[in-house]
């Protein structure tokens, strides 16, 4: 008997097309054990000493920036409060003038109040006689041009205070301006310096010696430059007072002769040659600047200083050369602009030096490629190399 096919539906297997949770979930939690395990694993290399006095360096020299910028803000400061005074002052005269002027109309208007005005034909019949009223009529011209000169007065006086006024709030809003920009600029000194503290606070003692070590190379490897430049200066004197005295002897044989014709004849002559003057006032003037910076040393820097306990690099160069008679700007942005555009290798004693390519710093040149400056915070005024740090350029004030 045939087999009987049956009515039912065959069964239709699903497919689980879902994740396998169980799976999955136990396969992230190994995923991100193997993250934590390798952050924990990896952490961030330590910088080397290298890269320490690099970033040292850089941060000093950002310290430097930003305190030139305080000096402008607080020169500019220092500058619109005493221009903020004076228009105050001035606003207060105008008032006094003003209210000198509002009070003659008021003795104008009173008068006028209490007496009363008259027509002119009541003044002509109310006169003893026709003098009498053409003497009144005179007497009340004057005084009508009078209230028409108080009135004129007046209305000066108001119209200049409110100017001023104005010019005065203006003043006020500016001095409030600069104020702001001198305490945000104190702050990026002060932000900077706490920076470097604090990576040289992270050193142990043994890469402390090793950036010493490094301090001790880079300072080395500028004296070794300032002696070459030393000597070369010293090769070009030489050779400068070579060439000098031979043309004083030229000179001297050219002034000399003898000579026979019909009798004899001796012709003498000397030359001489001096500087001139401006070349003498400018070398007392070095003599007066190295002479202020050389009392100096030891002193602490301190930044926005300008002495005389302490100094930054340009209040110390603006001191030096003021002892000398000669007033230059207080930041190194204006000081570099001052005076004569020098050549390192044509570098004299009390010419000023700048560093890096934002003229953040500046130096007195002493000679022999040596200067004296205010270096940085926790330094005193010293001595040292004008290689120690990349020259922009330099200025003989005066």
């Amino acid at each position: 008997m045939p087999a009987l096919a049956s009515h039912r539906k065959p069964r239709t297997r699903v497919r689980n097309t879902g994740p396998a949770v169980g799976i999955t979930t136990a396969a992230l939690a190994s995923v991100t054990l193997l993250s934590t395990q390798s952050a924990l694993a990896a952490p961030a290399p330590k910088p080397s000493i290298e890269d320490v006095q690099k970033k040292v360096d850089d941060l000093y020299r950002q310290a430097g920036t930003a305190t030139q910028q305080y000096n402008q803000a607080k020169e500019a400061t220092t500058k619109q409060r005493s221009k903020v005074d004076t228009l105050l002052d001035d606003v207060a005269r105008r008032t006094e003038k003003l209210n000198e002027a509002r009070r003659t109309l008021g003795t104008y208007a009173a008068d006028q109040y209490r007496g009363g005005a008259l027509a002119p034909t009541a003044t002509f019949f109310l006169a003893d006689d026709p003098q009498s009223f053409f003497d009144q009529s005179h007497l009340m011209d004057r005084m009508t041009s009078r209230q028409t000169q108080a009135v004129s007065d007046f209305r000066t006086q108001q119209a200049k205070a409110s100017k001023q006024r104005a010019e005065a709030v203006a003043g006020l809003e500016t001095l409030t301006e600069s104020q702001a920009t001198l305490r945000t600029s104190k702050q990026n000194v002060q932000t900077k310096l706490s920076e470097a503290r604090s990576l040289l606070s992270k050193l142990t003692a043994e890469e402390k010696a090793r950036l010493a070590e490094l301090e001790r190379k880079k300072e080395a490897e500028a004296k070794r430059k300032a002696a070459e430049l030393a000597k070369k200066q010293a090769a070009a004197k030489a050779e400068a007072d070579r060439k000098a005295e031979e043309a004083a002897e030229a000179a001297k044989e050219a002034g000399t002769g003898s000579g026979t014709d019909t009798g004899s004849g001796t012709g003498t002559g000397t030359g001489t040659g001096t500087g001139s003057g401006s070349d003498t006032d400018a070398s007392t003037k070095a003599e007066k600047v190295m002479a202020f910076a050389r009392a100096q040393l030891g002193k602490p820097y301190v930044w926005g200083a300008t002495g005389p306990a302490s100094y930054d690099c340009s209040g110390l160069t603006q001191a030096a050369w003021k002892a000398a008679g000669v007033d230059i700007p207080r930041t190194t942005w204006d000081q570099v602009n001052v005076g004569t555009r020098v050549a390192t290798a044509d570098l004299q004693p009390g010419d000023l030096v700048f560093f890096y390519d934002d003229i953040s710093h500046v130096g007195i040149y002493k000679g022999d490629g040596m200067m004296i400056h205010a270096p940085k915070p926790g330094a005193n005024v010293r001595e040292e190399s004008i290689f120690y740090m990349p020259i922009y350029g330099s200025v003989r004030p005066g």
